[in-house]
């Protein structure tokens, strides 16, 4: 197989040929067909999340199609369309139990599998699946059957940033219809979040960036109002906008600094609920003035939307063919596996809402 892998810290992914395992019992084959390129792939690339080993191949935001089965596999079959997930739930552990599988106490579910470089060395894969590869072996159970009739691309998004920004707000937050919502970040995830924000039947949705091409975006997907902070206090403006009290929920769907942190906390007014849903670098300690949350205000931490993956995921899939999510619009940019790194580069400058690695 072909894959992209990251050797070193701060350095570009290397394109090269791999050798892959067949599927052994209760394992699946999947030909890629999409990968998204996620910011948590960058978080890997910059070193800011040291627990990950390498070399790795990266890339989890993933669908396919199922080429072989291994022995003992009964829940789909050679055909079948998937969108993969890593965290699919282990079933028996006492967050499993209690229906909370995004937080399943297995970390990850989907253990990495043996994959050789042309040298001989082992090469790992990203939370055990590996994205950024033209094939991957998973366990059965990481391979979430959807319908034929949608793209690959859009199918891929559905696999971490529409679930994780549309989850925070229906299953994290259970957003109540009428309500104010303000969004930090209008990347893949926040874009989402404010989407999901539409679909609960928020009243108000205020987009909060940098970058005024995102807030334009953030408008298309949804927001009623956009705030740039670097022009003004973004925790007053939403403020004004929201009568003088605040939003009723407040979503940081960035988590790469203190201040959007806390600035999404202070905008919410009393009983409000701010849910960070960004993945944060390995040691990101945030102050909150305590007073913060004095009038009874909440901080929900929310891991891939809360997600359940085998309802989730098709779940998320039909609102798209019922035309309440936007995929295609979020779909910015397709590449080669070989223009990985400029994929990457154009993540960085803010360019895109999503690109996708394509396979043909």
């Amino acid at each position: 197989m072909k894959a992209a892998v990251l050797y070193d810290y701060n350095h570009p992914l290397k394109v090269e040929s791999l050798s892959l395992n067949a599927p052994g019992p209760g394992e699946v084959l999947v030909k890629i067909h999409s990968t998204g390129v996620c910011h948590s792939d960058w978080h890997v690339i910059k070193g800011d999340w040291p627990h990950v080993p390498l070399p790795t191949v990266l890339g989890h935001e993933t669908s396919g199609v199922i080429e072989d089965i291994g022995s003992g596999v009964k829940t789909v079959q050679v055909g079948d369309h998937v969108i993969l997930t890593w965290k699919p739930g282990c079933g028996r552990c006492e967050m499993c139990q209690l229906g909370h599988i995004s937080v399943c106490d297995e970390v990850p579910s989907v253990k990495s599998l043996p994959v050789s470089s042309e040298s001989g060395s082992v090469v790992n894969q990203l939370v055990g699946l590996g994205g950024f590869a033209t094939h991957t072996v998973v366990p059965e159970w990481a391979a979430v059957s959807v319908d034929r009739d949608v793209p690959f691309p859009q199918k891929a998004l559905v696999g971490c940033a529409v679930t994780t920004g549309v989850g925070s707000v229906i299953n994290t937050a259970k957003v109540q219809q009428g309500s104010t919502v303000s969004v930090f970040g209008c990347g893949g995830v926040g874009l989402s979040c404010i989407q999901g924000a539409k679909i609960a039947g928020a009243d108000k949705i205020i987009a909060v960036d940098i970058k005024e091409n995102k807030l334009d975006m953030a408008i298309e997907f949804g927001a009623t109002h956009t705030v740039n902070s670097q022009n003004v206090d973004p925790v007053e403006k939403i403020r004004e906008l929201s009568d003088g009290l605040g939003t009723h929920y407040s979503f940081e769907a960035i988590g790469v600094v203190e201040k959007t942190l806390v600035q999404s906390v202070e905008c919410t007014r009393k009983k409000g609920v701010t849910v960070w849903v960004g993945a944060p670098p390995v040691g990101l300690d945030v102050t909150l003035d305590s007073r913060s949350l004095v009038f009874e205000k909440s901080i929900l931490g929310s891991y891939i939307g809360s997600a359940r993956p085998h309802i989730d995921f098709p779940k998320m899939l039909k609102l798209y063919k019922n035309g309440m999510l936007k995929l295609d619009e979020m779909l910015s940019q397709s590449h080669p596996i070989e223009d990985i790194n400029l994929a990457f580069d154009a993540m960085k400058r803010g360019e895109v809402a999503r690109s996708v690695i394509t396979f043909e």
